[in-house]
Order: structure tokens, then sequence, then C-alpha cells
């Protein structure tokens, strides 16, 4: 009997017509797919001469606004894949408002039309998807165009408190800023770079904030010295401090830190401070923390261990450069003994 001959080209038309069948099928079905808080932001491609911001509901002006609900439209397998790759994190929605390109670059209010401005998006396209609708489908645009003008200088610490500077080159900077601006470039210092100014300049790029959360760099940075040491800090000697000990939760019941030279370490040390900082440093609990890590266990019980206490200042009075140690702390040197249950512990064999 002869077997008859397999005919493989109409089994190959057979496979590619179910398979165009299956994707105009998907292709025919599409699914709205809704997605929440979404950011649009102005575009740093925005011209520097102008000062855009979204109009939120309060009247207040944003670089930033969250659109609260988007519903794409597409097929089952673009949405489906779209939500595994929001799920997964490994793609975030996001647009940008250019305002020139939507012919708004003077100064005034404008009417956004979000559902266009989303519709036009190259993110959304690349996803083969659409935007079927919006909430809000409306916003307003604020622009205020800008001029550069030479600004003054003012540092402050980072609790907004004016320092006083001995030298700041260039003096001036330029920034653009509305054109009945009054105000001032702006130059924030750590506690660590006011000390670093005292000896060296400080090299800093000035700012301009032009509304709560919206500021403009300067072009160039400043370098900032400040002046010796403030007068409003007088030298102050702790006769007699307490000497807190941390220890690991791992070593709690199973060794007993023994500090050798506890009196040294406690006694006589000098701290520069303001009268108020000075006191309430000596209201702490504890003017100095010793600790004691679950390594210091694997040295022998006669073994001495170095290691600096920590000066517990009030973290108030730092942030104001307030207070701080004459000299670095002194090492406490300490033994780690092994403490011995009075009776075994109990459990099973």
């Amino acid at each position: 009997m002869m077997l008859k001959k397999i005919k493989f080209g109409k089994i190959a038309v057979v496979i590619f017509l179910t398979i165009l069948i299956w994707v105009w099928a998907d292709l025919a079905v599409e699914e709205l797919f809704p997605v929440s808080n979404v950011p649009i932001t102005i575009s740093k491609s925005t011209n520097r001469a102008l000062w855009v911001s979204f109009v939120d509901e309060n009247e207040s002006l944003a670089p930033v606004y969250t659109v609260k609900s988007i519903v794409l439209k597409g097929s089952a397998s673009r949405t489906s894949e779209l939500n595994r790759k929001l799920k997964t994190g490994s793609l975030q929605l996001d647009f940008f408002l250019d305002a020139e390109q939507e012919g708004m670059d003077k100064s005034g209010k404008y009417p956004l039309d979000v559902l266009n401005l989303l519709r036009k998006s190259n993110q959304i396209g690349e996803l083969g998807l659409a935007v079927q609708s919006c909430e809000p489908d409306k916003l307003t645009i604020n622009v205020v165009e800008l001029v550069k003008k030479p600004l003054e200088i003012e540092c402050f610490n980072e609790s907004g408190v004016p320092l006083e500077i001995e030298s700041i080159e260039p003096s001036k900077v330029d920034i653009f800023v509305p054109t009945d601006s009054r105000l001032t470039a702006q130059v924030q210092l750590t506690p660590r770079e006011i000390e670093q100014a005292r000896i060296s300049a400080v090299v800093k790029t000035p700012y301009v904030v032009l509304a709560p959360g919206q500021t403009r760099p300067a072009p160039k940075p400043v370098e900032i010295k400040m002046p010796p040491e403030a007068d409003s800090l007088s030298e102050h000697t702790i006769t007699e401090a307490k000497l807190g000990i941390e220890l690991s939760v791992n070593l709690l019941g199973e060794y007993k830190p023994d500090v050798i030279n506890y009196n040294q370490v406690v006694s006589h040390f000098t701290i520069f401070a303001t009268p108020e900082a000075k006191q309430a440093y000596e209201n702490q609990p504890f003017q100095m923390t010793l600790y004691i890590l679950d390594d210091d266990a694997k040295k022998g019980p006669e073994e001495e261990q170095p290691r600096k206490v920590v000066y517990n200042f009030p973290e108030e009075f730092v942030r104001k450069d307030e207070i701080r140690p004459k000299n670095p702390p002194k090492p406490a040197k300490f033994k780690l003994i092994p403490l011995t249950p009075e009776t075994p512990p109990s459990g099973p064999d």
C-alpha cells in the first residue's frame, strides 16, 4: 500500500491562516486599562528665560502635576504586557510638557488640554496603546518670562539661620528671575562645610527660590570663606559626665563590660558651646556613649580593648553649629567579662 505524499505547502498555509486569525482576534478585541497617579513634569528643555508651572487646585504653583487617572486602550496582549511591566517596575509612565511647543512662550496663564498632550506621547505610541480618557482632562499653566540679573548671595545653615561670611568670590551671580523680583541667591552649608569654610574656601553653587519647591541654580559656583570661630561659642569644662554603654543584643546576658579608665573618660573634658547648648548637653541622660559590638567578644576576657566614646551632643545645637568638642574624645579601655549563670539553662538533652 503506497503512502500518500504529505502536502507540506497546504499545512503551512493552514498554520499561517490560523496564526493570522489569532492575531486578528487579539487586535479586534480592545481592552481598557486604567492607571492612577501619573506625573506630568515641566520639560528640562524649556527655555531658561521661562518659568513654567502647573496651577493646582489650591492655586499653588508646582513643576509637577499628578494626573489622578488615565484610561489606556489597546489589545489584550498589549495591556497585559503593560500591566506586567508596571508591576515589575521595568516601566514607569511619565509625561513631559514643553511649554514652547504648546505655544506658551509669553507671560500669562494658559489652558492645557491634558488629553491631547497625553495622546501625543511617544511613550504611549511605542507601547502600541492609545489614551481613551484622563482625569482631569484640563489644567492651567502659569508662565512667567524671566530676565537675567546679578544677585547678591546669602548663606544659611541647614536650619535656615543666616551665616556670617568673610568673603564670597564672585560676590554676585547672574540668575534668571522675574523682572520685578527682589530675590537674592542662596547657598546652604552643612555643619561640615561650615567647619571647612573657616579653614579654606568651600565651593558651592548658589540658587534662587522662585516658589516653594522650585529653584533655579546659578550657571557657575562660588567660593565661600567664613571667619574664625564665632564669639558666641565659649569654652566650657565638663567636670563630670555620665557614660552610657550600648551593648549588642547578642551579648546581653552573656558579658559584663568593665571600663577600666572610667574616671579618666568622664572627667574634665572641654567643649565649645553657647550657654543654651551647654545646658542642654548637661541635661542629657548620658553625655557620652561607649558602643560594644559582637566582634569584641572574640577577644579574651583579660584583653583590654580601646574605643573612642561618642559625645551625645543635642542634634538641634549641632545643626546650628553651637556646640563641638575642643579635642577628640578620649578612648575608653574596656574588658568583656563572661557571665557565669548560677544555674545551668534548662533545655532538651
